[in-house]
C-alpha cells in the first residue's frame, strides 16, 4: 500500500481524463455509446503508452537522481505540462500547421471538425518524425553502450568491447549518420531528403543538448550556480521524453484520429511514466537490481530501431511494448539472481 502513494496523482489524472474523454465521446456522437467508447480508448491509450514507455521512466529516474531537488521538482511539474499539453497536444497540432500552411486556430478548427483530414496530414509526415526520433534515441542509447568508463556490464559479450571502442571520439555519431544513410537508400525519391533532414535534425539536437549541457556543467564562481547543471539535465529529458513521444503520437492515430481523445490518454500514460519514475528515485530500484539500467538502455535502442523500421513498414504497437517489456523483464531477472549470488557468497564468508 506504501507504493501506491506515488501513484495517487496519477490516479486522479486518469479519472479526470477519462470524464472528459467521455464527455468529448458524447460531443462528437450524441449518444452515451459513443461516450463509453471515448473512455475505453483513452484507457487503452493510457496502457499502451506505459507500457511502450516504461523504459523511458528508467532512463529519466538514471537522469533524475542526478539533478538537484529543485530541479526535480521542476522536472515532474512544468515538465509533465510540456509533455502533456506540449508534446501530445500542440506539437501534432503545429505539425499539422506547417505542413498544411494553416494558422494555429485554423490547426485547431481542422482537429476539431475535420478529423480524418487532420489525421492524413499527420501521417504523411510519418516518415520525418520518426527519423528525427529514432535518430535522437539511437544516440541516446548508443552513448550508453560506448561509455568506456561503465564497469558495470549485463551482457558482457556485447557490452565490454562496446566500451573499449567507446574510447574512439564521436563513434556513436557516425553509428547514426550511417544508419540514416542506409535507411534513406529504401525510402521513395520523393520522401529520401525530407528524411534524411529530419535524420540530421535529431543527430544535431542530440549534440547541441550535450554541448548545453556540458556548458551548464562547468564551474563557476556562483554559488547557487549548482543548478546549471540541473538545467542542462532537465533540457536532455524533455527532448528524451519527446522522442519518446513522438512514435506514440503518430501511432495512436491508427486508434482514433480524434486529437483530444489522443491527448488524454496519452497523457494518463506520461502521467504514470512521471510517478514511475518518482517511485524509482527515491526507493533506490536503480541500484536494488543493477542490471535495470541496462535493459532500459537495450530497450530503447530498440526502439530506435523499430522507428526506423517504421519508415519502411509498420510495427504493431505491441511488438514495441512486448520488446521493451523483455529487455526490462529479463533485466530485473538477472539482477535478482545476481543479488542472490551476491548474498549467498556474503554467507559463505560469514
Amino acid at each position: 500500500m506504501m507504493n501506491l502513494r506515488y501513484f495517487k496523482n496519477s490516479i486522479l489524472v486518469t479519472f479526470v481524463c477519462l470524464a472528459l474523454g467521455g464527455l468529448v465521446g458524447f460531443y462528437y456522437t450524441q449518444s452515451m455509446v459513443g461516450a463509453l467508447a471515448s473512455v475505453w480508448i483513452c484507457f487503452v491509450l493510457g496502457v499502451l503508452e506505459v507500457s511502450i514507455s516504461f523504459d523511458n521512466a528508467v532512463v529519466n529516474a538514471v537522469v533524475l537522481k542526478r539533478m538537484t531537488p529543485l530541479w526535480q521538482h521542476r522536472f515532474l511539474t512544468w515538465g509533465m505540462l510540456i509533455a502533456v499539453f506540449g508534446m501530445r497536444l500542440i506539437f501534432p497540432l503545429l505539425i499539422v500547421a506547417v505542413v498544411a500552411g494553416l494558422g494555429p486556430i485554423e490547426a485547431i478548427k481542422m482537429a476539431a471538425l475535420q478529423p480524418d483530414d487532420y489525421a492524413k496530414i499527420m501521417l504523411s509526415v510519418h516518415h520525418e518524425v520518426a527519423a528525427f526520433g529514432g535518430s535522437f534515441l539511437l544516440l541516446v542509447a548508443l552513448k550508453y553502450f560506448f561509455d568506456h568508463e561503465k564497469d558495470i556490464h549485463w551482457i558482457q559479450i556485447i557490452e565490454s568491447p562496446l566500451a573499449k571502442v567507446g574510447r574512439l571520439k564521436a563513434v556513436e555519431v557516425a553509428i547514426a549518420l550511417v544508419t540514416i544513410y542506409m535507411f534513406s537508400r529504401w525510402m521513395p525519391d520523393a520522401e529520401k531528403l525530407s528524411f534524411v533532414y529530419a535524420g540530421l535534425a535529431g543527430v544535431l539536437t542530440f549534440i547541441a543538448v550535450e554541448a548545453i549541457e556540458t556548458f551548464l556543467e562547468l564551474p563557476t564562481q556562483v554559488a547557487h550556480d549548482i543548478n546549471r547543471a540541473s538545467l542542462g539535465l532537465f533540457l536532455y529529458l524533455e527532448v528524451l521524453d519527446a522522442s519518446f513521444s513522438f512514435d506514440g503520437v503518430i501511432g495512436a492515430f491508427a486508434i482514433t484520429n480524434n486529437l483530444f481523445i489522443i491527448a488524454l490518454g496519452l497523457g494518463i500514460g506520461a502521467m504514470f511514466v512521471r510517478s514511475l519514475t518518482i517511485l524509482m528515485v527515491e526507493r533506490g530500484t536503480l541500484e536494488t537490481f543493477k542490471y535495470l539500467e541496462h535493459g532500459a538502455f537495450y530497450a530503447v535502442f530498440s526502439l530506435s530501431v523499430i522507428m526506423f523500421l517504421n519508415t519502411l513498414t509498420h510495427t504493431p504497437e505491441i511488438i514495441t511494448a512486448l520488446i521493451g517489456a523483455g529487455f526490462i523483464g529479463l533485466s530485473i531477472y538477472a539482477s535478482i539472481q545476481e543479488n542472490r549470488k551476491a548474498k549467498q557468497s556474503q554467507d559463505k564468508i560469514s
